[in-house]
């Protein structure tokens, strides 16, 4: 396997209205349900952007349950290479309100994701030894989220860590393990406040100077912060810029029509770990354009592992990188 994502499945059930409901009030909306969670989205994306579904892997947790069928069922459709880890609790499922304007607010039920542990990565350790990168996020056990990063790092892969969502169980030791990160604002902010004592406000990041030292303050990793339709900030260390020229630079947001940015995030990291096996050759600004690409064409679909474009589909749209 040359991607690996160890992280979650939730299964997504959405409501779309006009605006959202005020507290008290009942609104009549439309009804979908789809695979998600951010792990499973991430790998989707992975997938769809491969020659080879198969060099990607995920690994992840279900329960007893229905839901879990439907993942399997999905993954299989969708050519994704699965280590299915069984828990006693209940497959993860998430409430989803989208409005008008394509925001969402949403409530997630871990169950079966919060089981998976570290002795569950390990069990797979000989997936890790061919692996090229490796993604994790912070919506299952943190024992797994780490034991796979150190896997990575003991196997010479990157290690790409979306810190969401917000956890407040995140150890700067955990931080430590990622060569690159990618929060969104807030998310970057609450690991500021959580793991450096520093407390800022999104307001805050209109300086890029600014921004980049509070990156370097936060870790050593390449950080990449997600802006939605303002782009994204990267901040290198010094001595590791990745093939880029400067330390720090924006990117801009590629030019969409917005239907539903529920998962936009996950797309983003999904596609710059796509951009490492398609592209490694080329600098790091090169990754980010493909990542804001791909996040870019899934927001002008609804639903999130669903409204993963292939990578034929962001070619078509936005031409080559160059």
């Amino acid at each position: 396997m040359k991607a690996i994502v160890v992280g979650s499945f939730v299964q997504d059930h959405c409501w779309r209205t006009t605006r959202f409901p005020a507290p008290g009030e009942s609104r009549i909306g439309q009804f979908s349900t789809f695979p998600g969670g951010k792990g499973f989205n991430q790998a989707i994306a992975i997938t769809r952007q491969l020659d080879k579904p198969s060099d990607a892997l995920f690994l992840g947790a279900l329960g007893p349950d229905t839901l879990a069928q439907q993942a399997r069922e999905f993954a299989q459709t969708n050519q994704l290479a699965c280590v299915w880890i069984e828990k006693s609790v209940p497959t993860g499922a998430a409430s989803i309100v989208v409005d008008a304007a394509g925001a969402n607010l949403i409530c997630v039920a871990l169950g079966a994701n919060e089981a998976l542990c570290a002795d569950d990565v390990n069990s797979a350790i000989d997936h890790f030894r061919s692996a090229q990168v490796v993604v994790a996020q912070l919506e299952v056990g943190l024992s797994a989220t780490q034991a796979a990063l150190r896997l990575a790092r003991r196997f010479g892969a990157l290690t790409v860590l979306n810190p969401a969502p917000m956890n407040p169980l995140v150890t700067a030791d955990l931080i430590q393990l990622a060569d690159i990160l990618t929060p969104n604002e807030t998310e970057f902010a609450f690991l500021l406040d959580q793991l450096a004592n520093v407390r800022v406000h999104t307001a805050d990041f209109s300086s890029d100077s600014r921004l980049h030292a509070l990156c370097r303050q936060l870790s050593p990793a390449t950080v990449v912060i997600t802006l939605g339709s303002d782009g994204a900030f990267v901040s290198h260390a010094d001595h590791l810029r990745r093939g880029d020229s400067a330390s720090f630079y924006r990117t801009p947001a590629s030019t969409v029509t917005v239907v539903d940015t529920t998962g936009a995030g996950d797309a983003f990291t999904g596609g710059l770990a796509a951009a490492r096996l398609r592209f490694p050759n080329e600098p790091f600004a090169k990754w980010v354009q493909h990542a804001s690409r791909v996040a870019g064409l899934s927001v002008e679909s609804a639903g999130t592992a669903l409204a993963m474009p292939s990578f034929g589909a962001v070619h078509a749209r936005f031409g080559a990188i160059i």
